[in-house]
């Protein structure tokens, strides 16, 4: 099966503390949200300490359009998604021409040609690389690109695959959107870029190795307003529920359960639980449906605490951070929640040599 070679995170130039934040939002909402100082003490209740940010905070409180926030996207994805491929590649043992395939995770900002192709073009890369550009997925996108980034080294067993998601949340604030989801967003979201190269089977594992299994996507039916946009002349309007957490409590447990068991194996072998955070309340939702014992999902926290929900880019984050700090011999479950309502999960097969 193929295995993950490498993994490279990028910290933005602007880590923000979250207090800042919490004061700016206060000043930028209270004139017109009521609700302000009922539901600023959300800041704290995140648990976030530092927001990963790709902008001073002060440009959050600038006059801006939808067009500069876009262009923004594209100038700061293209640079920081170039400086992550080159670390992954180095930390991969790799050339850069030996790249096969390209995947692009983004739900943050718009460009075509895609991001990918810009990529390709700026790095001169093999101009017969196989592209897929994935838009959409939201905070799910980072397990999706995972997935399919195997299943494209699964089809051909000398491909070298490169996984880019980037997501730059903070660009996507409308400061005249003075909506609870708006204000709840502007306590979590942040901005992440990671990259990922994945190998077919011909070539030599490393020491440490991190090997796919199976993948599972679901999508759940009659859940579409759980999360989303809605495009507006202003940009991206931030949709989601108070009832997620609530939807993850009611449906992980089976989920991950059948999904194990496929492979013949229970929620009691997966030592390692690579988790998008989604937030607290999510993470909380996480421990009381699934009743493992410890502190099972201390990266994922350790990672928003730090940064913030990056969206698709943060369970990468996590991986990575799996990948140099270490892991127990054994499973481990990658697992995101994304607009549709949908999950998305990936098995791995984790060995210390």
């Amino acid at each position: 099966m193929p295995h993950i070679a490498a993994t490279a995170t990028i910290n933005l130039p602007y880590k923000t503390k979250q207090q800042d934040v919490k004061k700016q939002a206060h000043d930028l909402f209270s004139a017109n949200f009521p609700q302000t100082d009922r539901l600023i003490f959300a800041f704290d209740n995140t648990e976030i300490i530092t927001r990963n940010f790709c902008k001073p905070l002060s440009y959050y409180a600038e006059p801006n359009t939808f067009e500069e926030r876009n262009n923004d996207y594209l100038q700061i994805a293209l640079e920081y998604s170039v400086q992550a491929i080159e670390d992954c590649v180095a930390k991969a043992g790799i050339k850069k021409e030996d790249i096969t395939d390209i995947i692009f995770v983004s739900t943050t900002g718009l460009a075509t040609p895609s991001i990918d192709a810009l990529i390709i073009n700026k790095m001169r890369l093999n101009q017969h690389i196989n592209r897929s550009p994935l838009w959409g997925l939201g905070c799910g996108g980072g397990v999706s690109g995972m997935a399919k980034a195997n299943m494209a080294a699964i089809a051909n067993p000398d491909a070298v695959v490169l996984l880019v998601a980037v997501e730059l949340c903070s660009l996507t604030l409308i400061k005249s959107d003075y909506s609870k989801s708006n204000f709840i967003g502007s306590s979590l979201f942040s901005d992440g870029i990671a990259a990922c190269i994945i190998k077919g089977d011909n070539y030599t594992q490393p020491n440490n190795k991190v090997d796919y299994i199976a993948a599972s996507s679901k999508l759940y039916y009659d859940s579409l307003d759980v999360m989303g946009w809605d495009f507006q002349d202003t940009g991206f309007k931030v949709l989601f529920s108070k009832d997620i957490p609530t939807f993850i409590h009611e449906n992980v447990k089976q989920d991950i359960t059948e999904f194990l068991a496929k492979h013949n194996l229970q929620l009691s072998d997966i030592k390692n639980f690579i988790f998008h955070p989604g937030g607290k309340k999510v993470l909380d939702a996480y421990t009381d449906a699934l009743g493992v014992e410890g502190d099972f999902l201390n990266k994922t926290r350790t990672i928003m605490n730090d940064n913030g929900n990056m969206s698709s880019a943060t369970v990468l984050y996590v991986l990575e951070q799996f990948m140099s700090e270490g892991f127990e011999d054994g499973y481990g479950l990658m697992m995101a929640m994304g607009p549709g309502f949908s999950s998305e999960m990936v098995l791995l097969k984790l060995t210390n040599n």
